[in-house]
C-alpha cells in the first residue's frame, strides 16, 4: 500500500516500488488523452476510499486508491495511499478495513498530503477524458470533498464523467432480489474480489464490474451521456427506496433519501 506504480499509460518504465513519500513529479509525462473513437469501458479510472466511518462530512480517509484499467480489466496504472487521519480510527471501522489507529500513525502519511495527491490524481484522469468508476460514488466523492475543504485544498465539486456500477446495476437489473454490496454484485457478474474493503481491491473490482455491465447491457453511449443518465437513475432510485422505507416504517413520511449523484 501507499506506493505509486507508474505503468505504460504515462510512458514511464514499470517500477516495482517507488517510496510513498515521493509525490508524482510535476515533470512526469501526463496521462494520454482518451482516444475519441474508443468506448468508455475500454479505459476506465478507478477510485475507492476506506475511512474512519460513514458520515462524509466528519469522517476521514484512512486508505485510498486511484488507478486505471484497460480492456478486460487489465491494470494499467495504480496508486495507493495510507493516511494518518489525525483522529482515532473506531474499532468498528478497523473491523472493516483492518487498519488500526496505531498502524496509521506509525506508517501513514499526513492527511493533508494524501488528500492533495488523491485530488490531483483524479483531476488528471478527468482532464484526460477518462471516466472514473466509483461504487456508490456519492460516498467517496463527497467524503473527499469535505476532506479537501478541511485541509484547505480546492475540492472536486462536480466530478465528471463518473461511472457508478451500483446505479447501473439497479437501473438495468431492477428486479433482481438480494443485496447490492460490491461483493455480491461482483460475484453476480463473475468478477473476482479478493480482499474486500481494501481500497485497491475494491476499486479494481468496481472497475471490472462496470466493464462487465457495459458488455452485458450494451452500454455504448459516450461516458458523458451515461453520466447524465445516471443522475436521473440515482434520483429515481432514491425516491423508490424512500417510498419503501416509509411503507415499512423505517423513515418518517416527511423524510426523504438524498438522491444527489455523483456528489452531495
Amino acid at each position: 500500500m501507499d506506493r505509486w506504480q507508474a505503468l505504460p499509460l504515462w510512458d514511464d518504465p514499470v517500477q516495482d516500488a517507488v517510496p510513498s513519500a515521493a509525490p508524482v513529479s510535476a515533470d512526469a509525462a501526463p496521462i494520454a488523452p482518451a482516444a475519441p473513437d474508443r468506448r468508455w469501458c475500454d479505459t476506465v479510472g478507478v477510485f475507492d476510499l476506506e475511512t474512519t466511518g460513514v458520515d462524509v462530512t466528519v469522517d476521514r480517509i484512512v486508505t485510498a486508491h486511484v488507478g486505471v484499467l484497460g480492456p478486460g480489466g487489465e491494470p494499467l496504472s495504480a496508486r495507493s495511499w495510507l493516511a494518518d487521519p489525525g483522529i482515532e480510527i473506531p474499532e468498528g471501522a478497523t473491523a472493516v478495513h483492518s487498519i488500526t489507529t496505531a498502524h496509521a500513525r506509525a506508517h501513514g502519511r499526513p492527511a493533508v498530503d494524501v488528500v492533495a495527491e488523491v485530488v490531483a490524481a483524479l483531476r488528471e484522469l478527468f482532464a484526460a477524458g477518462i471516466p472514473i468508476v466509483a461504487y456508490n460514488a456519492p460516498y467517496d466523492f463527497s467524503l473527499l470533498k469535505y476532506e479537501a475543504l478541511r485541509h484547505g485544498i480546492e475540492p472536486i465539486i462536480d466530478p465528471a464523467p463518473v461511472i457508478d456500477p451500483l446505479v447501473l446495476d439497479k437501473a438495468h437489473d431492477r428486479y433482481r432480489k438480494g443485496k447490492r454490496t460490491l461483493e455480491v454484485v461482483a460475484a453476480h457478474y463473475a468478477v473476482t474480489l479478493t480482499g474486500a474493503h481494501d481500497a485497491a481491491a475494491d476499486a479494481i473490482a468496481a472497475g471490472r464490474v462496470a466493464q462487465a455491465l457495459a458488455e452485458r447491457f450494451g452500454l455504448d453511449a459516450p461516458a458523458h451521456e451515461l453520466h447524465t443518465q445516471q443522475i436521473g437513475w440515482a434520483r429515481a432510485q432514491a425516491e423508490s427506496l424512500t417510498e419503501y422505507f416509509i411503507r415499512i416504517g423505517r423513515l418518517d413520511p416527511s423524510d426523504a433519501l438524498d438522491g444527489s449523484w455523483p456528489i452531495r
